[in-house]
């Protein structure tokens, strides 16, 4: 059943993920619209980051079901047909020994009383596994949702970046035009246009490079989303920056709270009141159901030393005919059965299937395995040291993760309060040399400088606003939390030109 309801699951996502693609009558050279949101949907089903942890998950699930089963009866049905041509001991004896046809039924049932605790440690160490792999998957997902908005703020960080570029370039051929015009006026000299159309033909290759930056990026997001590459992608999401600084102060908080627990000493503590499973990191739960599933394995390895106790109960069904004319009911033995002409004292019987009727007790006590039992068994308690250790590197790691993505939040965080009021005064200053200039009040230099100020602030405004979300959203994985969305700005979509007003 659970096989069945995959199989299930995974036709319905077949049919849902084609359903969008079909109402909107998209075709596969028609630009796809792809807010943040569908781009975690679609990575969550069909990205390869995750499928493959799906995979040991099902697994894992074949294993618990196997080692359960192992402790469960086992029935067995088992027929046979044997026709003899000649048998020896007819011709030597005689001709009571002459049955040349044979049928057989048996039925034979198992149940195992006791394994030395095998079956009960096996099927633990399974569950262990198999939860282990859950929050395996659990990880995975979540480093792919931080992998998919990196990706997705990147491209828009470099779209944004061929924006700016894009408007320089635009001022820049803006100011070529006007200092030719000054020169004509007598107003500046030919140095000043020949440095403007420099500064012009300077900032062309920027912005090629920021277009190949975009593109780059853009196939980074297409690969996580498994997306064809000569698709056209239009991205609809907008990050809010004032937002942004509200989620980032919430999980700094709790960063701090986090932080505060963790150098507390363990008898002032209080006790937490947050009992979510979201705020323990899903690797360090699965390397200790690793380490409990090795615990597991060392029982099952010493459970070879003790004897195993298995009882049996077999019923089976025997036709000996005389022809091939079988009767399909019970046998009996008579002499009414006889040929006309057989001896008084002769009994036959009427071909029909005679009941064979068994029970007991099997005991397997191991004397000599030429030290197989010990050598599995010292396997098994280095396989759990060796669990033990990666316990203890998941635990340092999963720690200097915290440690970074707190001090890079940090980072983050101030670079981003400075560059809120940065791109304001580096735009007002380049309306004011812009002005200046063109009033003959200062000098093409400090025009240029503060075309390249504003440049500068535009772009560390848009790169801080994208770092502080990513750097939050790396604290959230480290600390064990969802992976938070950005706040995006709602754009309502204008109607189309020469759409009747609704009612």
């Amino acid at each position: 059943m659970p096989s069945l309801r995959r199989t299930l699951s995974s036709l319905l996502f077949a049919f849902s993920a084609t359903v969008p693609s079909v109402a909107l009558g998209q075709q596969a050279g028609d630009t796809l619209s792809l807010s943040l949101e569908d781009a975690l949907l679609r990575a969550s089903r069909v990205a390869g980051e995750t499928r493959l942890f799906e995979a040991v998950v099902d697994v894992t699930d074949a294993q618990v079901a196997s080692a359960r089963a192992a402790g469960l009866p086992t029935l067995r049905v088992t027929a046979g047909y044997t026709q003899a041509v000649e048998i020896a001991r007819a011709q030597i004896v005689g001709q009571v020994f002459d049955q040349r046809l044979t049928y057989t039924t048996s039925a034979n049932l198992q149940q195992p009383l006791f394994q030395g605790g095998r079956v009960v440690a096996a099927a633990r160490a399974a569950t262990a596994v198999r939860r282990a792999a859950r929050l395996d998957l659990e990880e995975a997902r979540s480093q792919l949702a931080v992998d998919v908005q990196r990706a997705y703020l990147g491209a828009l960080f470099a779209g944004r970046l061929v924006d700016i570029q894009t408007r320089n370039l635009a001022l820049a051929a803006e100011r070529v035009a006007q200092v030719e015009l000054l020169v004509a006026g007598g107003r500046a000299a030919r140095y000043d246009a020949l440095r403007a159309r420099v500064e012009r033909s300077n900032l062309e290759p920027v912005l090629l490079q920021s277009t190949n930056t975009q593109e780059i990026a853009v196939l980074e997001l297409k690969r996580l989303l498994n997306l064809p590459f000569e698709q056209p992608l239009r991205l609809t999401t907008q990050v809010d920056p004032a937002g942004v600084a509200v989620i980032v102060s919430g999980l700094a908080a709790a960063s701090d709270s986090v932080q505060r627990r963790a150098v507390t000493p363990a008898a002032s503590r209080a006790p937490s009141t947050d009992t979510r499973p979201g705020m323990r990191r899903a690797s360090i739960r699965a390397a200790e159901l690793d380490l409990e599933a090795r615990r597991q394995g060392v029982r099952v390895a010493r459970a070879d030393y003790l004897p195993t106790v298995t009882a049996f109960a077999t019923i089976g069904l025997l036709a000996l005919p005389s022809s091939n004319r079988l009767s399909f009911r019970l046998g009996e033995a008579s002499a009414a059965f006889c040929p006309a002409g057989s001896i008084p004292a002769r009994v036959c019987q009427n071909n029909g299937f005679f009941t064979d009727q068994a029970f007991g007790f099997n005991v397997n006590v191991p004397v000599a395995d030429f030290l197989r039992v010990r050598a599995n068994v010292d396997l098994a308690k280095a396989q759990e040291r060796v669990a033990g250790i990666q316990l203890e590197q998941e635990r340092e790691r999963v720690a200097l993760e915290g440690a970074r993505a707190r001090a890079e939040l940090d980072r983050a965080r101030a670079a981003f309060g400075a560059r809120r009021e940065t791109v304001a005064e580096a735009e007002e200053a380049f309306k004011l040399a812009s002005l200046r200039f063109s009033r003959g009040l200062s000098t093409q230099l400090e025009v240029s400088d503060a075309q390249f100020a504003l440049l500068e602030a535009e772009s560390g405004q848009a790169r801080a606003v994208y770092d502080v979300h990513l750097a939050a959203a790396e604290l959230a994985r480290a600390l064990g939390r969802p992976i938070p969305l950005p706040p995006i700005i709602r754009v309502v979509p204008l109607p189309p030109i020469g759409t009747p007003p609704s009612p």
